[in-house]
Formats: structure tokens, C-alpha cells, sequence
């Protein structure tokens, strides 16, 4: 399974961006898809989660600001980020779970808001 992560960029603080991450290979069902950032001297940490039923999880810190969304159809996951802040700045992952509950990880997106 080869995960393939894009959208990511330089922002004004305020803007928005949109992540994609497509899912391409032996796939027989994904379960959950989610995505993750690690900013510089941090841990990696939840941003967002939807599983096979559709059911979302955010951090804290991003509620009400982003959106997760999946195509089932094209095995993608999309992370619509709005009201961006400096302390968004990140490398971005996309993770997939599938139905062998096998995990697979995403090249990472960096996503930059300046100030």
C-alpha cells in the first residue's frame, strides 16, 4: 500500500489549504484514515480521524478550524484546513488503517503559515 500526500504549502496566517492524501495498491477495505503532524522538537500528534462509518475526531486545537473528509471511491482522505495560525506549521502525515488492521504512512506534506 503506497500512500501519496499532497496540498501542503506556504500560508498567511488566516488562509487555508487543503490536504490529500491518495491510497493506491493491495487494498481490500480501509478502515479508518487519519491525519497527523510533527511540528520542529515535537512529537507526532493527532489532528484528525474518520472511520469506515464516518465517524470524525479532532485535537482540541483544530476544532471547528478543520475538516475531514474520505472519497471511498478513490481511497483518499482530504484535510480542509481554515483560519490557519503559525502554530499550525507542521510536516503533515496521512495514516490508513485497513481491514487487516495494518497501518500505512504517508510521505508528509509540510504546511507553513507565516506570521
Amino acid at each position: 500500500v503506497q500512500l501519496q500526500a499532497s496540498g501542503g504549502g506556504l500560508v498567511q496566517t488566516g488562509g487555508s489549504l487543503r490536504l490529500s492524501c491518495a491510497a493506491s495498491g493491495s487494498i481490500f477495505g480501509i478502515n479508518a484514515m487519519g491525519w497527523y503532524r510533527q511540528a520542529p522538537g515535537k512529537q507526532r500528534e493527532l489532528v484528525a480521524i474518520i472511520t469506515s462509518g464516518d465517524i470524525t475526531n479532532y485535537a482540541d486545537s483544530v476544532k471547528g478550524r478543520f475538516t475531514i473528509s474520505r472519497d471511498n471511491a478513490k481511497n483518499t482522505v482530504y484535510l480542509q484546513m481554515n483560519g490557519l495560525k503559525p502554530e499550525d506549521t507542521a510536516v503533515y502525515y496521512c495514516r490508513v488503517v485497513v481491514r487487516s488492521l495494518n497501518a500505512y504512512w504517508g510521505q508528509g506534506t509540510q504546511v507553513t503559515v507565516s506570521s
